[in-house]
């Protein structure tokens, strides 16, 4: 196993990501440190196309395990850091990419942003009544 420690970087901006992948051989497990972080899923039909992304915000220090096969991406926020646990083998020989069309790109946009948007708000509230 490896494990790398992911910062916030300006190619997973939203308006940055073009691909999503997957890994052919293994799982991936993600920890949210600090900061935000969404994870997407691609949904795929029976040709290997991408019809439908879903996102997961990411809460602090859970367990998020990617399985083996399932394409995905992620933006941060400036402050994130983000616990990556995966073989140490696994890359882009044993890893496919899948690119984005425009409106798969637009809908991982404005999924960020609405959930950013929530986020900010539980944020602002907390702060508010000092939780």
């Amino acid at each position: 196993m490896a494990c790398s420690l992911l910062n916030y970087i300006d190619e997973l901006e939203p308006s940055n990501i073009d691909t999503m992948e997957k890994h052919n051989e293994t799982d991936e497990v993600f920890v949210l440190l600090e900061g935000e972080c969404i994870l997407f899923f691609g949904v795929e039909d029976t040709y290997g196309n991408i019809i439908e992304i879903k996102a997961q915000p990411m809460h602090p220090k859970k367990l998020y395990n990617v399985k083996q096969g399932v394409y995905h991406t992620h933006v941060l926020s400036k402050t994130a850091k983000v616990l990556i646990i995966e073989n140490y083998d696994t890359g882009d020989s044993n890893s496919s990419k899948l690119p984005l069309n425009a409106i798969q790109k637009a809908s991982i946009k404005k999924m960020t942003n609405e959930i950013m948007e929530v986020q900010n708000e539980i944020q602002l509230r907390k702060r508010q009544w000092h939780i």
